[in-house]
C-alpha cells in the first residue's frame, strides 16, 4: 500500500512545513511501511522520499531517524511497553506504534532534541495520521518515557 492513499485528516492550513517535521514525517511514513515486511530500508526511504519530494536535506534527517530507530529498536521498544500500562506492543495501531518508536528513539538516543518538542511533533503526527484519541496516547506515553528519561538524568 503506497502511504500516500493514506493522506492526513488534517486541512493544508493545519499543515507543519518545517524541515524537521517534514524529515519526522518521512521517517514515519518509512517505518509505517517496514513494520511486518523484509523491504529495504533505504529502497523504502527513498521511494517514500520521492514520492514526498523530499528536499535533500529533509531526506538526510530522515535517513538519521529511521536508522537510528532500527539500530535501537529493541531498546524503545522496551521503554515503549514500560510506559504503556493497559496496552501490549502489539496491540496498539501500527501508525501509533510507529510514530512511538521514532518519538522513543529521539527522547531516548537524541538528547539535544528538547523532550517537548519531541513531544509535539509526535503528537501532531499522530493527529494527522491516526486521529485525536491516538494523539492524546501517544502524549501520555512519550510524557512518562520523558519523565524517565529526566529522573534517570538527575539521579546520575
Amino acid at each position: 500500500m503506497r502511504w500516500s492513499s493514506r493522506e492526513p485528516a488534517v486541512t493544508a492550513t493545519r499543515r507543519r512545513s518545517g524541515r524537521r517535521h517534514r524529515g519526522r514525517e518521512l521517517a514515519l511514513r518509512v517505518l509505517f511501511e517496514l513494520e511486518g515486511s523484509a523491504k529495504d530500508p533505504e529502497k523504502t526511504l527513498l521511494y517514500q522520499a520521492d514520492d514526498m519530494g523530499a528536499a535533500a536535506d529533509v531526506l538526510a534527517f530522515a535517513r538519521s531517524l529511521v536508522w537510528g530507530t532500527l539500530r535501537q529498536l529493541d531498546t524503545i521498544e522496551a521503554s515503549i511497553s514500560a510506559a504503556s500500562v493497559h496496552w501490549r506492543l502489539e496491540e496498539i495501531g501500527k501508525v501509533e506504534r510507529a510514530v512511538l518508536r521514532l518519538g522513543g528513539y529521539e527522547l531516548l538516543f537524541e538528547p539535544s532534541v528538547p523532550a517537548a518538542v519531541v513531544i509535539d511533533e509526535s503528537v501532531e503526527l499522530a493527529k494527522a495520521y491516526a486521529g485525536g484519541e491516538a494523539a492524546g496516547y501517544v502524549n501520555g506515553v512519550l510524557g512518562h518515557i520523558a519523565e524517565q528519561q529526566r529522573v534517570g538524568r538527575a539521579a546520575q
